[in-house]
């Protein structure tokens, strides 16, 4: 495979080398491509090409050999963190080491080569179909439902497992509910040409290699904005900090309620745990621990995926590009 298309030899390339291969890949995978951009957060950086296609934007991500998992702090707790874990372990009335404690939540560490690929740069749903508010198979009784709502001040009514009604400015988003099957739908991306990360690939795209518990350091930053945790309403249109583009230019493990499905001979997903520790009353550092790029994959005990919980992010692997 291309040297060029692994991180350490990418990143030394001078810009018109790097624009020309980015525009080769546009050619090569029938996408527009946008331009080049610099990512540059937590420590690392990546000059790399944007591109389009059908709505969506990708982005491309060098390959590199890195080191997964994980097994101890590098650098420690912060003061904050710490604090959040004793005043826990002081309610539940028990001792226990932290790092004890996370360790069993996290994946081993191996070293794990990773290919160069094009990937989705937002998280995409998976079982809601945008339609039309005319569309026939909306059934009487939920435009109903949807009528009286439409008189009320809100903004978003979900009939769960049927449709869901979202206000937009003066008109309405409507979307219809499917369910979808985990094997089922991963044929179906394959068909379009895509398909979803591995583990270790999200791992990848999450962490970059990083060895501490987080991308930008073993505890849990509190002056950023975290879903959740910190009233936007001031400032509606501002993403949450997480959720800005990270050094790969992905908007990745931003919110512990949205699993980020990921290939496997069963469902399985990584960046979330639907909300579970957070709804459990675990505070900040627990309920971010499940977006920590080393948290264990969870294999998910159903086939079916669920609208509210599970999201996908296609991928194209570079595996035949010289």
């Amino acid at each position: 495979m291309n040297k060029r298309l692994f991180r350490t030899q990418f990143n030394q390339m001078e810009t018109t080398k790097k624009q020309a291969l980015m525009e080769s890949l546009a050619a090569r995978y029938d996408m527009t491509f946008l331009g080049l951009h610099t990512f540059d957060r937590w420590g690392q950086s990546c000059t790399t090409g944007i591109f389009k296609k059908d709505g969506r934007e990708f982005v491309f991500v060098p390959g590199d050999t890195v080191t997964l998992g994980w097994e101890q702090f590098a650098v420690g707790l912060n003061q904050e963190s710490r604090e959040e874990l004793e005043y826990l372990f002081r309610e539940w009335e028990m001792e226990r080491d932290p790092e004890e404690m996370i360790r069993e939540s996290m994946a081993p560490a191996r070293q794990v080569a990773i290919g160069p690929m094009l990937v989705g740069r937002e998280l995409e749903e998976i079982n809601w179909e945008p339609v039309k508010l005319e569309d026939p198979r909306l059934r009487s009784e939920w435009l109903e439902d949807f009528r009286q709502f439409a008189l009320t001040d809100r903004d978003s009514l979900t009939l769960a497992g049927r449709a869901r009604f979202e206000r937009d400015s003066d008109s309405w988003q409507v979307s219809l509910y499917h369910e979808v099957d985990y094997l089922d739908f991963q044929n179906r991306l394959q068909k379009q040409g895509f398909s979803l990360l591995t583990a270790d690939e999200w791992a990848y795209l999450c962490g970059g290699g990083c060895r501490t518990l987080f991308p930008w350091g073993d505890g849990l930053d509190y002056s950023m904005r975290l879903r959740w945790f910190e009233d936007m309403d001031e400032d509606e249109n501002r993403p949450y900090d997480m959720e800005e583009p990270n050094f790969f230019g992905l908007s990745i493990a931003y919110d512990p309620y949205m699993r980020e499905v990921v290939q496997a001979d069963r469902l399985t997903t990584c960046g979330g745990d639907g909300g579970c520790n957070i709804c459990g009353g675990l505070g900040p550092f627990l309920g971010f621990l499940p977006c920590s790029p080393h948290c264990k994959p969870e294999v998910q005990e159903d086939k079916e995926l669920n609208g509210d919980y599970d999201f996908y992010r296609p991928i194209i692997r570079l595996e035949n590009y010289d």
